[in-house]
Parts: C-alpha cells; sequence; structure tokens
C-alpha cells in the first residue's frame, strides 16, 4: 500500500502518520513493516510515532538530482520513485486521487499501481484513539461556540444582531478551543430553508436560526459536527410542531446506530416517520425533480479527518461497524420560510451508539 502526499492536507496520510507535515512524503505498508520516507528536517518528530521506520530522501540520492540541474518538482517525485523500487516493491494500492504523474513515474520504473477507493475508506473508519481523542475535543468546541452563539442570541447587548456577529462570537470560540472552521452555519429566515446556505443579515425574532458547527480540531487534523435550531421570542406552532418530529426522527435514527445496521434503513425508518406526518422526503419526490420542501437531504454522514466522509446515511447502502462516527442530522424544511435541523454526534461502539453530543434542544436559546 503507497501513499504520497502531504498529512495536512490528505486524510489518508494523516490516518497513517499523525502528525501534521506540510511537505509531501511517502508512506508504505509493507505487511511486515510501516516506511515513511520524508526529509531529514521531519526525521526527529516522526521517529516518535511507534511501529513507523523513517527514512529520508538524503540516502535515495536528494542532493546528487538536484545538482543536476533538474526541475525541483522532478526531483522529489524522481527521489520517491527510486526509494519505491529499492524497498522492492514492484505492485501497490493507492487511493483513487493518487497523483497522477507519480503513478505515471512509477508505472514506467515497472511498479504496477492499482487504485482502490474501498480499501482506503474501510481503513480510515476504523478511527485511532487520537482519531476519537480529537473527534471529542472538536465536538466540545463546538459545544463551546453552540452555548456562546445562543448567549448572544438571548443578550444582544443593545446592537442590532446579524449572522455575521454569531460567526465572529463562533469563530472566536473555536479559536480558544485549539480548532478552526470555515464551514459554519448561521442561517435565518427563508436562509434556513436553503441546505448550506451559510447565512447573511439580520435575525429577527419569530423566524427559525439554524447553527451547524463543524470544527476541524487543529493538533489531530480530526473534525466535529453539531446543529441546532433556535427561535428569538415564541416561537410559531409550526416550528414547534417541526423541532418535536425532528427530534423524535434523530433519536430514533441514533438508536438505530449499531455495528451491522444497514445505513438506507436507518434513512428509510426517518422517511416512514415524516411521511406519516404528512412532509415530503426525497422518496415522495418526482424523479430529477429537487425537493425544496420537507426531508430534502441525507439522514448524515461519516466525520472523521474530513467533516463528510463515509459512511453515508441516505440511499446508498453503506453497513455500519465499530469505530464508525456518524453525524446524524434530520430536518424538515419549507422554502420561503425556514426550516428546523438537529444534528448529533454518535460514535458506534462495540455495545450500542454513544452519543457524543451534549447539548440541549431547546428552540429557545
Amino acid at each position: 500500500m503507497l501513499l504520497y502526499g502531504d498529512s495536512v492536507r490528505d486524510p489518508a496520510v494523516r490516518h497513517e502518520v499523525p502528525l501534521a507535515i506540510g511537505d509531501a512524503l511517502l508512506f508504505a505498508d509493507l505487511g511486515d513493516r510501516r516506511v515513511v520516507i520524508t526529509t531529514e528536517l521531519e526525521r526527529s518528530k516522526l521517529r516518535r510515532i511507534p511501529g513507523l521506520e523513517v527514512r529520508t530522501l538524503e540516502e535515495f540520492g536528494l542532493y546528487e538530482l538536484l545538482d543536476s540541474g533538474m526541475a525541483r518538482e522532478d526531483v522529489m517525485e524522481e527521489t520517491f520513485a527510486r526509494a519505491v523500487v529499492r524497498m522492492g516493491i514492484t505492485a501497490a494500492v493507492v487511493p483513487a486521487d493518487f497523483e497522477l504523474a507519480f503513478a505515471d513515474r512509477l508505472r514506467a520504473l515497472g511498479v504496477r499501481v492499482t487504485p482502490d477507493r474501498a480499501h482506503f475508506a474501510a481503513r480510515r473508519r476504523a478511527k485511532t484513539k487520537g482519531e476519537l481523542a480529537g473527534i471529542r475535543h472538536a465536538q466540545r468546541a463546538a459545544e463551546a461556540a453552540m452555548a456562546a452563539a445562543a448567549d448572544l442570541l438571548r443578550n444582544p447587548r443593545g446592537r442590532r444582531l446579524t449572522s455575521e456577529r454569531v460567526k465572529r462570537v463562533i469563530s472566536r470560540v473555536l479559536t480558544d478551543h485549539g480548532c478552526q472552521s470555515d464551514t459554519f452555519i448561521v442561517a435565518s429566515g427563508a436562509q434556513a430553508a436553503l441546505g448550506h446556505d451559510r447565512g447573511s443579515g439580520e435575525i429577527r425574532p419569530g423566524e427559525p436560526i439554524v447553527i451547524d458547527i463543524g470544527p476541524r480540531h487543529a493538533e489531530s487534523g480530526c473534525f466535529a459536527d453539531m446543529t441546532r435550531t433556535f427561535v428569538l421570542g415564541d416561537p410559531p406552532g409550526e416550528l414547534v410542531t417541526w423541532q418535536r418530529i425532528v427530534l423524535a426522527g434523530l433519536q430514533r435514527a441514533i438508536a438505530g446506530c449499531r455495528a451491522g445496521a444497514q445505513t438506507r434503513d436507518l434513512y428509510e425508518a426517518t422517511c416512514d416517520l415524516f411521511e406519516v406526518a404528512g412532509f415530503a422526503t426525497r422518496r415522495t419526490c418526482a424523479p430529477g425533480r429537487p425537493l425544496t420542501d420537507g426531508f430534502t437531504h441525507a439522514l448524515g454522514h461519516g466525520v472523521g479527518l474530513q467533516l463528510h466522509e463515509p459512511p453515508f446515511l441516505g440511499m446508498s447502502r453503506d453497513t455500519l461497524a465499530v469505530g464508525d462516527v456518524v453525524a446524524v442530522e434530520p430536518g424538515l424544511y419549507r422554502k420561503g420560510f425556514g426550516g428546523v435541523r438537529l444534528e448529533d454526534l454518535v460514535l458506534v461502539g462495540e455495545s450500542g451508539p454513544e452519543n457524543l453530543t451534549r447539548y440541549p434542544y431547546d428552540l429557545n436559546p
């Protein structure tokens, strides 16, 4: 198995090399040993990772190639390719997004390179101890940010209340907790019915306010994800009804997040609940037509080194396994009015689901 890239942007590399390395490295799992090829600058910190053999580009002719006048990008790829050949690798599975130019260079040297998307997705679904710790940390940060947002909604301190003000508070709290995110949503009124609309402008009483926070823990590179819906003042009766139904859907789905469960079945059960209550779902939508009212999206997704990763809780069929972390996020919407979405983060454990989210579901902030 070969990986080529940096561990900051490439989640497959980060899973095997749990440190933030900004320059490209090569990782090889040879069955009996795990090897990383990197520069001398990274050697000392990578050696702290148990079970990892660290070798440097210098021993494969890096400086000689640089002196030859070859372009630096070609030098790096050629040096990594030499390392692959020197390790005796003649065939390897790689991720589907493995760099094409490097794959071509390996093939020219007689190395058979085979992309295998499913292999790497399955490998990352079994979270390491460090990844689980990072996810939990990010989730606590999300809850602190949600609490700060709710406090501002309750007490705007005499200033005009806007989506932008709430976002600034969320961003500050996440930073204070060692996390970062540019993906959170504060969408009120009609914006709340538009899925991933990040929200903007004034927040008014009586309108739904959907706040969706997906922070990344800087140290581990792992994400969390949570959503709550609030209303300033007395919520309209329609929203109260929606919130009750969505919460019932959330709780039912979380209870079903057990090893061996089919993700399609969890989605179908949520659709059953919503359709009985009179709401449209993707199952009732005409083929090829967008769904703008009702349960307009999938039930959820995996969370880890990416905010959205397998398994997916929707029309596709995945089987939950011990170690999966999934965001469960049912919602109901009406175009031009808004919606209600609730989202919790769930760990699929050996004895059943563990809800990692500790935050109330009240419409009142």
